[in-house]
């Protein structure tokens, strides 16, 4: 038998929890919540992450191995690997999920064939690696693997900078311009409404990768602003063909994937 456990401070967001079925029993205490678990999933911010895995380490049975969803991977699976039995903690980031926060915007196909990054180390025990890969298999989900530093180097560029850039692009509008603003402006700034605690934790414990993210895109910017000359024409419409061919490919790559994980 398979109960999904839920384990949290607000009794709200556990009652809710149950009352929509998205976990069958629920605890207030993180040692009791994973007193007879076979594989724990911490699905909290990043910042809680190593103080979490330190309170559960003394009640994990035997044989059980811990995994998390977090956007960043040094500072966890480090908490992980020095606060964890050897072999017990694999890191993960499922690549699935939309700026919305709390269990009220679940969906049973959130996971379907979107991409789970495994983050071992040399360290890592094989068997534990292959079991956990194997549960983000049975949702759905495609895996791959990097390294912890690797992870958070191409995520701050895809994901990180992104949502830094988003919230600049919000803030730096005046009101005036925001009450013109139209469709195109809010899905370029979408990921923007999401809960700022998160993100504040997320961009901290990355801020290395994400420093030299921005950096990167300073450079870009410099190099657009260089393209509005009036004798870069030409230059200024090869560049923006070049962005769009490389987002369709993008794209028609995405679509791809989606087909074969409907066949």
């Amino acid at each position: 038998t398979c109960h999904i456990i839920g384990y949290g401070h607000r009794a709200e967001t556990l009652k809710r929890a149950l009352e929509i079925g998205a976990i069958d029993i629920a605890y207030a205490d993180p040692q009791a919540a994973v007193q007879e678990a076979e594989l724990v999933i911490l699905c909290t911010p990043v910042g809680l992450l190593g103080s979490i895995i330190e309170e559960i380490a003394p009640a994990l049975p035997p044989g059980a191995l811990v995994t998390d969803v977090g956007s960043t991977k040094q500072s966890v699976v480090h908490a992980g690997d020095t606060k964890l039995p050897a072999g017990v903690f694999i890191g993960s980031h499922p690549m699935a999920g939309s700026e919305k926060r709390g269990v009220e915007y679940a969906r049973a196909d959130l996971f379907q064939n979107a991409l789970c990054i495994l983050t071992p180390t040399p360290a890592t025990d094989p068997v534990a690696l292959s079991k956990v890969t194997a549960f983000w298999k049975m949702l759905g989900m495609r895996t791959t693997h990097l390294s912890p530093l690797d992870h958070d180097r191409l995520i701050a560029d895809i994901s990180h900078l992104p949502h830094a850039l988003a919230a600049a692009l919000v803030m730096v509008q005046s009101d005036p311009a925001l009450a013109l603003a139209g469709n195109g402006f809010l899905d370029t700034t979408r990921i923007a409404g999401g809960d700022g605690n998160l993100w504040k934790d997320i961009l901290h414990d990355n801020r290395q990768q994400v420093r030299q993210s921005l950096s990167r895109l300073l450079l870009e910017l410099q190099s657009l602003d260089r393209l509005l000359d009036d004798s870069q024409a030409s230059a200024l419409v090869e560049y923006l063909n070049a962005a769009a061919a490389r987002r369709d490919t993008l794209v028609q790559r995405k679509l791809r994937e989606n087909a074969s994980g409907l066949l």
